[in-house]
């Protein structure tokens, strides 16, 4: 470790710092250090007390369930919880005062995607997912049925392809409508005096709205691309008569870009397995990669080797002829992680680790000021403003936290006042239970509030383990709370003002290779007041672009300003089963969860990945991260902890499924079985110990067990390596 000031800092982390991120920022080495420095040490405790607090409450909590009844004294548990400081008392009426905000925020109502930041090939995918071939999404995914002949097979299927352009030409009749006919019977685009006129071989029409035309690229006789601007949303009609799609269409239609993932979370947090220097830095570095410009991601595609990088912006002509550019890449976000973790990349005066949370804010920011330096690309932010999103924050004296880190970090690096903003994760109950207060307390810096189904739920299961018996995980989505939650968000959102300032976001899809499901499903987060939603891929973002074409969410947010109830009693509706189960229902849950959660502890422990699609316990492959697992170890730690199982019954369902799920990793040459090696399983024994100690581990997080874990490991192949 190299002594800088009062810290100690890890060899790797130092020269990251001083030879890649502070050269070009106008910061010198010492001044940085030493202000870091400081502000470690001035925070630290406020961090230290407000964990402590979470503690006190969780343990007052769980007394008041082992001595009172739940179902008979609901009035006196919430005077209890206000007793307590649990519940706050409500603030009063306020609205944000966010400024600088980009549009892409502001007024884009779109998809969001989120990627594990260490992984170079995700990252640049999702910062390049701004714009889809909607033809593309189509023909690869279960939207577009194989019936018919229209099977995907290895090479190009006509059928399949004449299945995709009609879905594509209805989709434009429904958005853009022609003044008379259809886009199907289109021959030719073309613009005139300003106006996008088609000629149908029969007549010629323009467009219904007039204003929806909004450039082209070519000539204007013959356009290369016609731009269309829906709902705040682009559309590219890309036209090519020698390619061999557009050859076949009547109009030369080859494809139909879709502006798709406006913004994207590049994630610090749940998705990534960060657990050391090593994993840090090259976690800092991809974030400095996407500021600067000049991440790349090479990989072997069909025995070649392939090199992505960042794209260019879009260069198109607007109806008056002037030139226009479109951005081409997704407005990028960091996801910092929250305020429990501490890491061995930084120690303070007295030999302990840094919190994370600390050393991720003046870090990721101090990265970002790259955005702000001359380069190839435009800049992520328009408006100089840096993105933090901030997860796993229990209420407002927590949010408050933030706040100050984020004001001493503007310090730090000389930045003016809330040029720093804020996604506050609305993922933990006291959060749910107190948003509006927790939203105020950033009221000049928020940008973003989200709901986490996944993470809520664990926490939801943790707040009241003593309470009895939560019903099955499959049957929490239908629960009252999770109802009020979804609604609770979207109305102290709308009420505090983040209309036409913020997000307002809702959940994942978690089933990537569904995408029919989700079209069916995902317009729901539109229908409820969200202004962005979260999506597996970017092939997602591009088929939930269509559902911000078809609703127009700022109308939505309009009709729901004024509803506003108080959901507080459904919120502290607690999910305790109302009847026993038999003994095979008893069992197949256990085996839903133990197979899930050993699917995923094996990858994070063992391979280092912190995101991925796992296959469940019927082989359907769902995205799993860290919020997933909460779940699984927080229920099966549940049902043992009022006997609907015991441990002997526990262990015995997680080796069998261990057995299950070393046959589905069967063809990775660098999987280590757990089965037949329970003892020495690295993975195991760390699935083992988030549900045998769930009830102790910190709000039911997973990530004490996993850092300790995968440090274990590394280590272990660290030794081997050297034998």
């Amino acid at each position: 470790m190299i002594q800088k000031e009062k810290l100690l800092a890890d060899p790797l982390l130092v020269e990251f710092i001083e030879t890649e991120v502070l050269p070009g920022t106008g910061l010198d080495a010492k001044g940085f250090w030493r202000g870091f420095s400081d502000l470690v040490h001035e925070l630290t405790p406020q961090n230290t007390k407000l964990l402590e607090k979470r503690e006190w409450l969780q343990q007052q909590i769980d007394e008041w369930h082992r001595g009172h009844d739940w179902q008979t004294e609901r009035e006196a548990y919430e005077d209890f919880l206000r007793e307590i400081g649990y519940l706050e008392k409500e603030t009063d009426h306020f609205q944000v005062q966010t400024e600088s905000v980009d549009d892409e925020i502001a007024l884009k109502a779109g998809p969001q995607l989120v990627v594990p930041v260490n992984n170079a090939r995700y990252a640049v995918n999702a910062a390049n997912a701004r714009w889809g071939s909607l033809y593309d999404a189509l023909y690869g995914t279960d939207v577009i049925s194989e019936e018919d002949g229209a099977e995907k097979g290895g090479s190009y299927n006509p059928e399949r392809g004449r299945k995709v352009i009609a879905f594509a030409k209805e989709f434009l009749d429904e958005v853009i409508p022609l003044s008379k006919g259809s886009h199907e019977k289109a021959e030719q685009y073309f613009i005139q005096d300003g106006e996008l006129l088609v000629n149908t071989g029969s007549f010629y029409t323009t467009l219904q709205d007039p204003g929806l035309f909004a450039g082209y690229r070519g000539a204007p006789d013959h356009p290369d691309a016609v731009l269309i601007q829906h709902h705040d949303l682009y559309a590219e009609i890309q036209i090519d008569r020698s390619h061999p799609i557009g050859s076949s269409d009547a109009a030369g239609i080859k494809d139909i870009l879709l502006e798709s993932a406006v913004t994207t979370i590049m994630d610090c947090e749940d998705s990534v397995t960060a657990v050391d220097a090593e994993d840090k830095v090259a976690v800092y570095r991809n974030w400095l990669g996407l500021m600067n410009g000049t991440l790349e991601a090479s990989f072997e595609k069909n025995g070649r080797t392939m090199t992505r990088k960042l794209a260019e912006d879009r260069t198109l002509i607007k109806p008056d002829g002037e030139p226009v550019t479109l951005k081409g890449r997704s407005l990028l976000l960091i996801r910092n992680v929250g305020h429990l973790m501490t890491n061995p990349m930084l120690l303070d005066e007295n030999g302990q680790e840094v919190y994370e949370g600390i050393a991720d804010a003046v870090i990721t920011t101090l990265v970002a000021l790259h955005d702000r330096s001359e380069k190839e690309l435009q800049p992520n932010s328009d408006k100089g403003s840096i993105y933090i999103v901030k997860p796993k924050m229990h209420g407002s004296e927590e949010v408050a936290f933030a706040n100050e880190l984020f004001n001493r970090v503007e310090d730090l690096l000389g930045l003016n006042r809330y040029t720093i903003k804020i996604g506050v994760m609305d993922e933990e109950r006291r959060t749910s239970l107190n948003l509006k207060n927790c939203i105020r307390e950033v009221q000049n810096r928020i940008v973003f509030i989200n709901t986490g189904f996944l993470d809520r739920t664990g926490d939801e299961i943790h707040t009241s383990m003593q309470a009895g018996p939560v019903i099955r995980k499959g049957e929490m989505k239908q629960s009252v709370w999770l109802q009020a939650y979804e609604k609770s968000n979207v109305d102290n959102g709308l009420v505090s003002g983040l209309q036409g300032r913020a997000q307002i976001g809702k959940g994942m899809w978690a089933m990537p290779d569904r995408m029919k499901e989700m079209m069916e499903q995902k317009s729901a987060h539109l229908h409820a007041g969200g202004n962005t939603a979260w999506v597996p891929s970017p092939t997602a973002a591009t088929l939930h672009a269509l559902h911000y074409h078809q609703i127009h969410v700022k109308s939505v947010q309009e009709e729901l300003k004024n509803q506003r109830s108080d959901r507080k009693s459904a919120l502290l509706t607690l999910p305790l089963a109302a009847n026993e189960w038999s003994k095979e229902e008893i069992q197949q849950e256990l085996e839903n969860n133990a197979q899930g959660l050993l699917g995923y502890v094996v990858r994070w422990v063992e391979h280092g990945v912190g995101c991925s699609k796992v296959p469940d316990i019927y082989n359907v492959g769902l995205m799993e991260d860290r919020a997933t697992l909460r779940i699984s170890s927080q229920h099966l730690a549940n049902w043992l902890e009022h006997g609907v199982c015991s441990r002997m019954q526990v262990l015995e369902v997680l080796e069998k499924m261990a057995e299950v799920v070393d046959q589905q990793n069967s063809g990775d040459p660098e999987y280590l079985p757990m089965a037949g090696r329970f003892d020495e399983s690295v993975a195991f024994q760390a699935a083992c110990e988030l549900v045998f100690n769930g009830t102790n581990q910190p709000s039911g997080y997973t990530e004490p067990v996993l850092h300790r874990k995968r440090l274990e490991f590394k280590r272990k192949s660290l030794l081997s390596a050297k034998r």
